[in-house]
């Protein structure tokens, strides 16, 4: 079993899963991390990172035993063909539009003729080494696609969205969601709220997975948790490097300034 199908088996079992955002470049990170960690959600939309440092994340995440999701900038075909060709088992569409925007996003992800991907893996078919027919008869199950809702013209089309075959998950991105309803950075507005719950369950009823990306929060993760949300983007290595630092050295001054040394 590969670890995109453990990753399957896991959500389908009932199991939570939890991972972080990758946005550093050292793919040191994931390696030390994978581990603690269901999954990894590496952030190609919102920072620097290059696809030879993708390549490397996704190395130092197989090593490690755990799936990798790559996020792309945007639907276009050019990134998901070069972050799959790269080896990524997951692909998360931020953005999403429309439902025509999300069969374009399904083709680019399915060889003919289930859909238009163009052929030239490198990784994903052992460098060459597969024999070609099994890799083609395979590569749909091997590419986890999301799609994430986080824009209002999506949020009216989600009924649509969901009646196209070939994807594996939403994702909710509430962030952009609370702005796409008015009340930007209030995920705890009752608006949305109400929208992350009514996502999860037409989700759900429909077959999909349901995810969510977020800060780290306990109280929103649980929620969420509780809404049906499946697997949890939560937190990044960024903002874990900064907390363990502000609280550990926190720690010791107030323990100084308790003790008046």
């Amino acid at each position: 079993m590969n670890h995109l199908d453990h990753f399957r088996e896991r959500l389908d079992s009932g199991r939570v899963c939890l991972g972080p955002s990758i946005t550093l470049s050292d793919p040191v990170v994931t390696e030390a991390l994978a581990p603690s960690v269901d999954f990894f959600w590496i952030d190609l939309e919102h920072n620097p990172l290059s696809l030879e440092s993708v390549s490397a994340h996704l190395i130092a995440a197989r090593a490690g035993g755990a799936p990798a999701l790559v996020r792309v900038p945007t639907s276009d075909v050019g990134w998901i063909k070069r972050v799959l060709d790269t080896g990524a088992e997951g692909i998360i569409v931020p953005q999403a539009r429309s439902a025509a925007e999300v069969r374009q996003a399904i083709s680019a992800c399915r060889y003919p003729p289930q859909g238009t991907r163009g052929f030239g893996p490198r990784r994903g078919g052992n460098y060459g080494r597969e024999p070609l027919q099994q890799y083609l008869a395979e590569a749909s199950r091997r590419v986890f696609l999301a799609i994430q809702i986080e824009t209002a013209e999506a949020l009216d089309q989600l009924d649509a969205i969901l009646e196209l075959p070939g994807f594996d998950s939403i994702v909710i991105g509430p962030n952009d969601l609370s702005g796409a309803l008015g009340v930007m950075g209030q995920i705890d507005h009752p608006r949305v709220v109400e929208a992350v719950a009514s996502i999860a369950a037409r989700s759900r009823a429909a077959g999909r997975y349901v995810g969510i990306g977020m800060a780290p929060d306990v109280n929103h993760a649980v929620r969420a948790i509780r809404q049906g949300v499946q697997w949890v983007q939560f937190g990044g290595d960024c903002g874990f490097l900064i907390d363990a630092a502000e609280r550990h050295y926190a720690g010791v001054r107030q323990r100084l300034d308790a003790s008046g040394d």
